[in-house]
């Protein structure tokens, strides 16, 4: 009787062959995870609007009604749920993409697979509430009768970098928190810590210039201010710098993200 034997690619190359052979898995975790999500809840899909805007009401009344920011000529609640849309989707990615090796433990212990493909699923899955909450945000402009900005053509380019940055810190989260579970208490601290270092209730020119290389070394600056300039368009400005940065970084974290879970993806079946 003939014993089969199924085991990792050992040369890089094979490995990524690999991950096009499992392209069905793939497709198959984020449907399972679409169809989960919002299980057995009373409201169902509606969470993925709740969500940001409760979060606009509170970021216009702690920074617009409150702080007295500038809007940059727009209504402040539209200013501000243009940054919360590309930051929801970020967090939520980091969320769930983290946590997703440890939720599929028992698949993972039994059966081999390009591990990569669950954190990375959980990245593309996150896209469902955005694309909602985005069509909730073409209701604000007809309500505000803001006209999209020229600048639209572009979005294409910071939606990239916002699914490159959130796979990226995804992938080394998702790594870490197979042999640290202490990521479970970190991450929601790390989401709600970035909300008010992130441009979401404010704009990027309220910061002083001398912090403003070390604030642009956040990727999700480039990407929301960018995001904003691309459908405002007006007195709100993106600069170069900081969309290089955010582009660098995000590059960086996939590259350095994926050295590591390779590096570690041997013993993930043993540890969780």
């Amino acid at each position: 009787m003939k014993e089969l034997v199924i085991k990792a690619g050992e040369r890089e190359s094979q490995y990524w062959r690999d991950l096009w052979r499992y392209r069905e898995l793939f497709a198959f975790l984020a449907w399972r995870d679409l169809l989960v999500r919002y299980k057995q809840t009373v409201v169902g899909v509606a969470w993925s609007l709740i969500r940001p805007l409760l979060t606009v009401v509170v970021l216009t009344m702690v920074f617009g009604k409150l702080g007295k920011m500038p809007s940059g000529g727009s209504p402040y609640p539209l200013l501000v749920f243009c940054g919360v849309l590309p930051w929801q989707f970020f967090a939520t990615a980091l969320s769930e993409s983290g946590n997703s090796l440890v939720t599929n433990s028992n698949l993972i212990s039994k059966i081999y697979f390009p591990r990569l493909v669950v954190p990375a699923s959980s990245v593309i899955t996150s896209l469902a509430d955005f694309l909602i909450s985005a069509g909730f945000l073409g209701v604000l402009l007809v309500i505000y009768r803001q006209p999209i900005s020229l600048n639209a053509v572009y979005l294409p380019f910071f939606m990239l970098l916002a699914v490159a940055a959130s796979l990226g810190v995804g992938i080394w989260l998702s790594a870490l928190m197979v042999q640290y579970r202490d990521f479970r208490f970190i991450v929601p601290f790390f989401v709600q810590f970035g909300l008010y270092i992130s441009p979401v209730g404010f704009t990027s020119s309220v910061v002083p210039d001398q912090y403003r290389l070390l604030y642009y070394l956040n990727p999700m600056v480039g990407v929301i201010d960018g995001f904003r300039w691309s459908i405002l368009g007006g007195e709100h400005t993106v600069s170069s710098l900081s969309v290089v940065l955010s582009t660098v970084t995000a590059i960086l974290l996939v590259v350095t993200g994926i050295w590591y879970f390779r590096r570690t993806e041997r013993i993930f079946a043993d540890v969780i």
